[in-house]
């Protein structure tokens, strides 16, 4: 196994952790912004009013965006299995 393997499985990696994560990031971001929009309009200052909303729609986001997510896991996972013999030759 090369460094320059490794570095691309490493890069490749990375690449999924930030394509699996995009979605409930994004929403919880987009939702965090609504309900500080929504607290700075009325002037309600409860920190833990955003806690519940961000996190229906984190697991709104992980119910849509779940048999996306778990298919780029598997199909990343069966290529680093496949390639294993590769490497080690």
């Amino acid at each position: 196994m090369t460094p320059e393997t490794v570095m691309t499985i490493g890069r490749q990696a990375l690449e999924m952790t930030m394509l699996l994560s995009a979605p409930m990031l994004l929403a919880a971001l987009a939702t965090g912004l609504l309900v500080s929009v929504f607290q700075a309009a009325t002037q309600i200052n409860e920190m833990t009013l955003s806690f519940i909303p961000k996190l229906l729609v984190m697991f709104l986001a992980l119910i849509i965006a779940g048999p996306w997510m778990l298919t780029l896991m598997v199909d990343f996972m069966r290529q680093i299995f496949t390639s294993i013999p590769g490497m080690v030759g």
